[in-house]
């Protein structure tokens, strides 16, 4: 392509995640998110929370909130929920300062964002294992995508990574939204290079998990950009990541990431969920996306947060 930025979706027919409310973010999901996304134009917020965490624990008579709602209130278009197993026991997930419920679609709306899983390709627990069966459940359930990653210690390979994107793609069909990546070396160390990433894109992803620079040794600025490039003419989007725990830095740090992943040209910014128990820095995500959408988009997102409708029973 001529146009490093096309990703293959026509803008002019995409509504920007900019631009959506939060019933339409609530339902956004499979190929019109990622296309969404590309259509924002750098600006999309991505954060990723325990499933069973909640870091502002109730009071005596209060009602808790979770991680998940935080990190929306703070102004996160997308959440993803690691280590699902943990709230979820084969028919409905738990979570603490929020209730239960029988499906990620309601969990969506009540918090007004898409919900996305990670999975693994590694030896982990069958919800999160990279397994087309298992993926199933959770699309059926719900997830508006599945992020392939690896968590630390897990030894995930970026050929583990391709091999399972491939066999979800496969088994899943076209219209599922698919990240692939590593955030961290994940007990596998191994060049971030240009090829591997791309190679994601050849099985199947329709986006690409990056480290931004300033977070895995190795992964420069001139990295960085070409394999965006590569990757955004390949046809995907690309998800820079925050995984080494810098979710919970200063921030003083905020402008170095943010504005070098704003010039490489990264379509999603990822926050970990590594500082207060299973989540960021809420502040940090905060300065992060005024920094690269400014203070209008930030507090538009952050005013449209809020409960929905209670559809499920509270624990």
């Amino acid at each position: 392509m001529s146009d490093q930025h096309s990703h293959q979706y026509d803008h002019r027919q995409t509504p920007r995640i900019l631009d959506l409310d939060r019933e339409r973010l609530a339902a956004l999901r499979g190929h019109a998110l990622t296309a969404s996304v590309a259509a924002a134009e750098g600006r999309t917020m991505v954060a990723e929370v325990f499933a069973d965490r909640a870091a502002l624990v109730p009071m005596p008579g209060m009602p808790g909130v979770h991680n998940a709602e935080l990190v929306a209130a703070f102004g996160a278009d997308i959440v993803v929920l690691n280590l699902i197993e943990r709230a979820w026991d084969g028919e409905r997930l738990t979570l603490p300062g929020l209730g239960t419920f029988t499906s990620l679609t309601d969990l969506a709306a009540y918090i007004g964002r898409p919900v996305g899983i990670n999975l693994e390709p590694g030896d982990v627990p069958e919800i999160r294992r990279a397994k087309p069966e298992y993926a199933k459940r959770l699309i059926d359930m719900g997830a508006a995508m599945l992020c392939l990653t690896a968590n630390p210690g897990t030894g995930g390979s970026y050929a583990g990574l391709a091999r399972v994107t491939e066999e979800l793609r496969a088994g899943l069909g076209d219209d599922v939204a698919l990240w692939s990546g590593k955030m961290h070396h994940a007990g596998h160390p191994e060049r971030v290079t240009v090829e591997r990433l791309t190679s994601l894109v050849e099985a199947g992803a329709d986006g690409v998990v990056l480290p931004l620079p300033g977070t895995l040794p190795g992964v420069t600025k001139e990295l960085a950009a070409e394999a965006v490039a590569a990757v955004q003419d390949a046809g995907a989007v690309v998800m820079g990541a925050i995984g080494t725990s810098q979710e919970g830095s200063h921030a003083n740090v905020v402008p170095q990431l943010a504005l070098t992943a704003k010039e490489v040209g990264i379509d999603a910014h990822h926050f970990g969920d590594s500082f207060l128990p299973g989540m960021c820095d809420p502040e940090v995500m905060y300065d992060y996306s005024v920094a690269i959408r400014g203070r209008r988009h930030t507090w538009n997102r952050m005013a449209l947060g809020g409960r929905g409708h209670r559809r499920t029973t509270a624990v």
